[in-house]
């Protein structure tokens, strides 16, 4: 007869060691798959580094402005502090004028009330009691009067000067945080390219290779017409510049930025206009109606108005994309049309 015995029970010590095993197993494999996670997919990526170049440039675009404004501040005040230092020199030479008829008031004698105020300790407060002595002479008067005037516009000229150059600074700290932040998404979105596999990163250059092959091959420009032999002027310039590389901030004559494009365009063309997107967006008539633009015409996109573009023809515009890519021909419905600009 077979026997029936029960298996026996595994030690306590045993169940111990396999209970720690399982856990250590299922904590080794919790970590590998946070320490591997899933590749993520070309398109995600995509997605994402459209979005941060795209807010790179509205920080571009923010920077040329505040680059521009720095410049004509920086102008304003050295013309300020030009304007102080002739207004002191001309201070200086009335009060040398009146020191002369002091001495002279001295030698002969006595000095006039009025210009022992103006020697006196404390000459910021004179000129306000001269004005108050029946001793004065005629001629003592309009030369402490002129001395008044001068040292008011001095006063005044020195205020302008100090609250300029404090603007200075303001758009110095603006300027460095926007080129700081165009960096840190130009950086973030390496980092989300570098998070790719080196096939993905292959495959998303084939893709972008041959999506502009494509744009360029079915480029069809036709007959169309500038709007004016400026526009034209401007145009053919723009095209002078095709496969030049994108660079924020840059006018040229290397590099450049989607405004700093059109901005070189059209002073090839005998015509200044604004330095960015948003400002060119107000430099000429609005058209908006795209089947209306003509050849020449800056075409304004998103509604922030933080990227444009040259009409070419066609429903195609010439532009500076973005970093990375060169100076090109783009179909006007890849992006957001707003309107467009007739200059002149």
């Amino acid at each position: 007869m077979a026997s029936h015995r029960r298996p026996k029970p595994a030690s306590r010590t045993r169940v111990t060691v396999l209970t720690a095993t399982a856990a250590a197993a299922v904590a080794l494999s919790s970590q590998a798959a946070q320490a591997a996670p899933a590749k993520e997919s070309i398109k995600d990526a995509k997605a994402k580094v459209d979005a941060l170049y795209s807010q790179a440039e509205v920080a571009t675009e923010q920077y040329d402005a505040a680059n521009e404004k720095l410049g004509t501040l920086q102008k304003e005040a050295s013309n300020l502090q030009d304007q102080v230092a002739r207004q002191q020199e001309k201070l200086n030479s009335l009060r040398d004028g009146i020191g002369v008829i002091a001495a002279s008031q001295y030698r002969s004698g006595g000095i006039d009330p009025s210009l022992q105020l103006f020697l006196s300790s404390n000459p910021d407060s004179y000129l306000d009691q001269a004005t108050s002595l029946d001793q004065i002479s005629s001629l003592q008067a309009g030369a402490l009067t002129q001395l008044q005037d001068a040292k008011r516009t001095l006063d005044q000229e020195r205020a302008e000067a100090t609250a300029k150059l404090a603007e200075v600074q303001t758009t110095h700290t603006e300027l460095t945080k926007k080129k700081n932040e165009t960096k840190q998404k130009l950086a973030k979105a390496q980092t989300v390219l570098n998070g790719l596999t080196e096939a993905q990163r292959e495959q998303m250059a084939e893709d972008n290779a041959a999506a502009a092959n494509r744009a360029s091959s079915q480029v069809d420009l036709g007959n169309a017409k500038a709007s004016s032999a400026t526009a034209e002027a401007a145009y053919k310039a723009a095209v002078g510049k095709l496969d030049h590389p994108y660079g924020y901030g840059d006018e040229g004559p290397t590099y450049y930025d989607c405004s700093g494009l059109m901005q070189y365009a059209y002073a090839q063309a005998g015509v200044s206009i604004p330095r960015t997107s948003e400002e060119q967006a107000n430099a000429g008539t609005r058209i908006y109606s795209a089947s209306q633009l003509e050849v020449g015409d800056l075409v304004i996109f998103y509604g922030d108005y933080h990227h444009v573009g040259m009409y070419a023809g066609h429903g195609q515009v010439i532009h500076a994309p973005r970093t990375g890519e060169n100076v090109k021909y783009e179909a006007m419905s890849d992006m957001p049309f707003q309107f467009g600009v007739r200059i002149g």
